[in-house]
Formats: structure tokens, C-alpha cells, sequence
């Protein structure tokens, strides 16, 4: 019988939180904790491979004990059955640490059900990473499979999965042994609203906890901060942008002072580079009449997904 577990997570919902501008950090109270939406994407595909295929699909997470509000709404989109691992000695779990504490856990399942298949929401929407996913993979010795967009077969007699890896520029498919894992992008589905039946199973739903002394023989100085190598130097909110200029009157003289602007800018700059100054190269910001930023800057320094 085929075991899908989906490793999930319980986050601030990011498009209501605030930033504490006296200490620059996130203001978790300011928000209400929801289901990471790019893990509510993978529970649903593995709702859907367990219709096609039949089985069972498990969800996981490591949290504090309101997390268990994020099973229940796993259990709302037709997950079987939910475990938790919450402990003082996972806080401040960086990716490494956290896809350590996950592995175990995975670990103590896989000796109760072999697990055949995981997936894992792209990344999370308060940390960016994508990095747990390939973490556990990479600690369970399986084939990580990123940035899936369709599932095309599971084929657990033969032992193989085929799906689409989304491209910049299209997709390509990968056929890989079982059991792997999957980190999904949002399109591979659309997460319907929940039944009736799982609306009220979920209500009175109650996962399996674990702690620290459940996982067994665990090295706890992998645990929590001692095992995060990953320190936070700083944190800031960006600026607002600033209001663009408005140009008034008829279009042609509209026109006639957007020109004069670039070309006022234009010199600005060529008199700068005579002078020897600093040349800024892959960054721009332009500001349009509605006061809306365009900039877009290099120095980011690769995609932090």
C-alpha cells in the first residue's frame, strides 16, 4: 500500500505581518499563524495520487503545540493521519537542524509503515530557503526532485515515479526510483475548500505528538540553535517607495518633459563617468507617475528561494 507523507509547516501569514521598526524583526503576534501555502499544494497532490493509486497520506511537522492547528487543516484537504514533533530543544532550528529533527521523525514512521513517497511544499513563505526538502532527502540517502509541477506516474510494484520539473523556459521529465521526494510549485494543483466530513473530522482531529525522548537514539547537538550554523546578521523592512513625478497637460507636452527628464538624467550621469565616478551597472530605479518603485537590484545575490 502505497505511504505518501507530507512534510508541512505552520507559518505567519506574510501578507498581514508587521515589522517593528525600533528592533527590526517580525512581529509574529501581528499575524495569524496559517498553513504554508505551498505546503496546503503539496498535501492536495497527495490526496490526489492516494485516489489514483490508493494508499495512505501522512502529514508532519515540527512546531509548538498551536501547530497542531496546521494538521487539522492538512485533515480538511483528506489527509489520513497527522504526527508533530515539539520540543523546547528544536527552537530556533535553522534549515539544517530542522531537516535533521524532520529526518528522525520520518525515520520512527518509516519503522511503523515503510514510506514510499514525500513531499514538501516548495519552500515557506517566512523563510524563502527551499532548503528542507532536499535537506531530509539528502539525510534519508533518496533522490530529491525540485520545482515539480505535474505528476505523471507512481508506479510502486516497479518502483519508479515520472513527473515534470518546471523550467524557466518550459519543463522537463525526470523518471526516478522509489522512494524519493518531492518539493512542489503551486501550479501543480488547485486546492479545492474542504468536504463537510473532513470539516468536522478535522475539528475533533488529534495528531500524534512526539518529543525529543520519541525519536529515540538522537544527537541533540544537532538540535535547535547548537546545530544551527546559520546566524541572522540583521533584519530591516525596505523602504516605501518614493512618489514619481506627475506630468501634467496634453500628451505631446506630457512627452515633451518625460524627454527632458531622461535627458537631464542622461547628462547627469555621462558627467559622472568623466569625473571618474563609480560606475552602477545591473540596478535600476525608476519611479512612474503613480508613485509605484520598478527598481530592480543585482546585489541580491542569486535566488534566496
Amino acid at each position: 500500500m502505497l505511504h505518501i507523507v507530507a512534510c508541512i509547516k505552520q507559518v505567519p501569514d506574510t501578507k498581514i505581518i508587521k515589522m517593528n521598526p525600533k528592533t527590526n524583526t517580525m512581529d509574529r503576534s501581528s499575524a495569524p499563524a496559517i498553513l504554508n501555502p505551498y505546503d496546503s499544494h503539496a498535501v492536495e497532490e497527495a490526496v490526489r495520487l492516494r485516489a489514483r493509486y490508493g494508499g495512505v497520506v501522512s502529514v508532519l511537522t515540527m512546531g509548538p503545540p498551536p501547530a497542531v492547528k496546521a494538521i487539522r487543516k492538512c485533515i480538511e484537504i483528506g489527509a489520513d493521519e497527522g504526527y508533530m514533533i515539539t520540543d523546547r530543544a528544536f527552537a530556533g532550528a535553522d534549515t539544517l537542524a530542522t531537516s535533521y529533527a524532520l529526518t528522525m521523525a520520518l525515520r520512527k514512521m518509516a519503522s511503523d509503515r515503510p514510506i514510499d513517497l514525500i513531499i514538501c511544499g516548495k519552500m515557506t513563505i517566512d523563510g524563502d530557503t527551499g532548503q528542507v526538502g532536499p535537506g531530509i532527502a539528502r539525510r534519508l540517502d533518496m533522490p530529491p526532485l525540485t520545482s515539480v509541477n505535474k505528476v505523471v506516474e507512481i508506479n510502486r510494484e516497479q518502483g519508479y515515479a515520472i513527473v515534470h520539473r518546471k523550467l524557466e523556459d518550459g519543463y522537463e521529465v525526470i523518471r526516478s526510483t522509489l522512494p524519493c521526494l518531492l518539493s512542489v510549485e503551486k501550479e501543480i494543483n488547485e486546492v479545492p475548500y474542504s468536504s463537510l466530513p473532513n470539516v468536522l473530522r478535522a475539528a475533533r482531529y488529534e495528531p500524534r505528538i512526539w518529543s525529543v525522548a520519541d525519536l529515540g537514539e538522537i544527537d541533540k547537538t544537532q538540535l535547535g540553535l547548537k546545530g544551527s550554523p546559520t546566524i541572522v546578521s540583521s533584519v530591516w523592512a525596505p523602504q516605501k517607495p518614493q512618489g514619481g513625478q506627475l506630468f501634467e497637460g496634453e500628451p505631446d507636452d506630457q512627452v515633451r518633459q518625460l524627454l527632458e527628464v531622461v535627458l537631464a538624467r542622461k547628462e547627469l550621469f555621462a558627467v559622472g563617468a568623466a569625473a571618474g565616478a563609480p560606475r552602477v551597472s545591473g540596478a535600476t530605479n525608476a519611479s512612474t507617475s503613480d508613485g509605484s518603485n520598478t527598481g530592480t537590484d543585482s546585489r541580491a545575490g542569486g535566488d534566496r528561494r
